[in-house]
């Protein structure tokens, strides 16, 4: 039977949703704001970054009055469809920070472990449940190919006061029975897994407790400038703010030129049925570390309590950031993923079906990490492109764009980070071209290499670090 058939059969009961959404008991929504209000914070979206910022803010100063909005309901963007592999790395990885900010590397990986540290706080704090494990996160060359891959970021972990270990050919497949691995760094401290469902959940709960105003199915329709004050238009009524974070994405947020450094590429995962005692022994990971290949489409991979296995990867684009499109709730975009998970797995070719296959939209900007934009005059901010990272990440970047906001003078804000945007992205169609051929390039680079080779170079000296 060949790979493409293999594939084919393994998704033919797939529920094209997310599984993190669909594990757990549906919730009633907060009630949609339907008069006037008024607040000190007014906070647009209610995913990670948002509820992060609320949370944050309420725990700053309890008597500020804060209002949260959400479009939709709690979880239904990138928060409720993340892989949710925990990492200490506020900008994308320690490769992506030395690229973005060499002068600044030390202090943000030190920033990224008092980040995650402060997570981890807040979890045991407010008795979270959200499945977490503590198993680190463990990045495996794919073939001889990648080895200075795992050579270089052994290198770096070391370099910036990181605990790592570094695995040879026999000690990673020890960790994971995969005959594609050849070797692997391994970042035991500070990092892990989490159900990304039951945690924006949770947060949603601490946020309402600690006395937030939550409001479900209430988009913004637009914002304006009146008396000092910033009044945000919703169906139901205007809010009136001193001050506004904007914790949406781009093709959600307040301001048009906010596209114009963030794009929404997607990102497609497949979650795998429960296996069984005889698969998990086939497949080892008795240590349960998330865990990034070195392709250059790179596939990441981790465990559920109940012994899934979450395999993500192969990005696509449709024009004018389409974040719904048809094509991903049927199998075709997801059979070279499949293919990849048996490659990755042979073990379990012919053993083991997808339950779920979803995609959603990343916020990419040429930097792959958080950024803000000020408009009135800096009494609303915008934090947002992540680029995939943002479980734990959201977290500091609500923090220091809370800190811009109020104007504090502190270390962050005075970071080159904080007070610069990432380079410009042309307009469609443009747009759509480029990311069509870069695609394309990836998908197929590793087989047949070349013009794809300076193809990719090209778009990385523009700034699009699309193969770290």
């Amino acid at each position: 039977m060949s790979d493409n058939t293999v594939a084919q059969r393994a998704l033919e009961s797939t529920r094209f949703l997310t599984y993190w959404l669909d594990s757990i008991p549906a919730e009633a929504a907060e009630p949609a704001l339907s008069e006037k209000t008024h607040c000190d914070l007014l906070i647009v979206g209610g995913g990670f970054c948002g509820l992060w910022g609320a949370i944050q803010a309420k725990e700053n100063d309890l008597e500020r009055e804060i209002v949260l909005i959400e479009s939709k309901s709690i979880a239904n963007g990138a928060s409720g469809r993340a892989a949710a592999i925990m990492s200490t790395s506020v900008m994308h990885g320690i490769d992506n920070t030395e690229r973005i900010f060499p002068e600044d590397v030390e202090e943000l990986e030190r920033l990224g472990r008092e980040n995650i540290d402060g997570f981890r706080e807040a979890i045991e704090r407010y008795q979270i449940d959200c499945d977490v494990e503590w198993s680190g996160e463990l990045k495996v060359s794919v073939g001889d190919q990648g080895l200075s891959h795992i050579h270089d970021d052994f290198r770096l972990y070391q370099k910036y006061g990181h605990t790592a270990e570094k695995l040879n050919l026999e000690q990673v497949q020890s960790e994971i029975h995969s005959p594609i691995f050849h070797a692997g760094v391994w970042s035991k401290k500070r990092s892990g897994t989490i159900h990304p469902g039951k945690l924006v959940r949770e947060l949603k709960r601490v946020a309402l407790e600690l006395g937030v105003r939550v409001f479900e199915n209430t988009p913004q329709i637009g914002n304006k400038t009146k008396d000092g004050k910033i009044v945000v238009q919703t169906p139901g009524g205007d809010i009136t703010a001193r001050k506004v974070l904007l914790a949406t994405n781009a093709w959600a947020a307040g301001h048009k030129r906010i596209k114009t450094r963030v794009s929404a590429i997607r990102d497609r995962i497949l979650m795998t049925e429960p296996l069984t005692t005889s698969q998990m022994e086939s497949v080892g990971w008795e240590n349960r570390q998330g865990i990034y290949d070195t392709r250059t489409q790179l596939n990441y991979m981790r465990l559920t309590k109940d012994n899934r296995i979450l395999f993500g990867g192969r990005l696509g684009y449709f024009f004018d950031n389409n974040t719904d499109p048809h094509l991903d709730k049927t199998p075709a975009p997801y059979l070279r993923l499949a293919d990849a998970f048996y490659t990755t797995f042979p073990q379990l070719k012919n053993r083991t079906t997808f339950s779920h296959a979803w995609s959603g939209p990343i916020g990419l900007t040429t930097r792959m990490a958080v950024h803000y934009q000020r408009y009135h005059e800096g009494n609303m901010v915008y934090a947002g492109g992540y680029s995939g990272f943002g479980v734990t990440a959201s977290r500091f970047g609500a923090r220091v764009g809370l800190a811009i906001l109020d104007n504090l003078d502190i270390p962050e804000t005075r970071m080159t980070f904080a007070r610069t945007e990432p380079n410009y992205i042309p307009p469609e169609p443009f747009r759509w071209i480029g990311a069509k051929i870069t695609m394309y390039a990836l998908d197929t680079l590793d087989e047949k290499g070349g013009w794809r080779k300076p193809w990719v170079k090209m778009v990385e000296k523009m700034g699009f670090p699309i193969t770290l």
